[in-house]
């Protein structure tokens, strides 16, 4: 039997947004959200870890090629949401609440796409928003997006 070894690597990027709903009133969003409710946003300075597993390439000795995987995630995550407000983002402009457990649930659906490529599989994604508040998501594990 093959061992799986498990590989897990940190990214940091900033990001702002405001969590808001549209058909509620001002006074429920913000006794739904509080501060974070602020019609200029908030920012986070987000640490993101991405775990992927597979067998370990006799060549190499290593699970995965983590220069492709830097490539892949600063691609597809860093570059894109870095320094923005996420509220502007495609993925937020209409009724999905960027909350860090949407956020989550989306930065996994765009690594999942491109994951098998690099040979292996993406078994964990972590938000940190802040360092009391993490996230984290299990791609195996069925889910429903946050929208009010």
């Amino acid at each position: 039997m093959t061992p799986v070894v498990h590989f897990s690597r940190r990214y940091r990027f900033s990001s702002s947004h405001r969590l808001h709903v549209g058909t509620m009133s001002e006074e429920e969003n913000y006794a739904t959200f509080g501060k974070c409710n602020n019609p200029f946003g908030h920012g986070h300075n987000y640490v993101l870890e991405v775990t992927v597993a597979g067998s370990v390439d006799a060549a190499t000795g290593m699970v995965v090629d983590m220069v492709a995987l830097d490539s892949l995630v600063k691609e597809q995550i860093v570059e894109r949401f870095d320094q923005t407000h996420l509220n502007i983002d495609p993925l937020f402009a209409g009724a999905l609440v960027p909350s860090t457990e949407n956020f989550v649930i989306e930065v996994e659906k765009l690594l999942l796409k491109s994951a098998d490529a690099l040979g292996v599989r993406l078994v964990r994604v972590r938000m940190e928003e802040t360092s009391n508040n993490s996230f984290d998501l299990l791609p195996q594990e069925p889910r429903d997006r946050v929208v009010f």
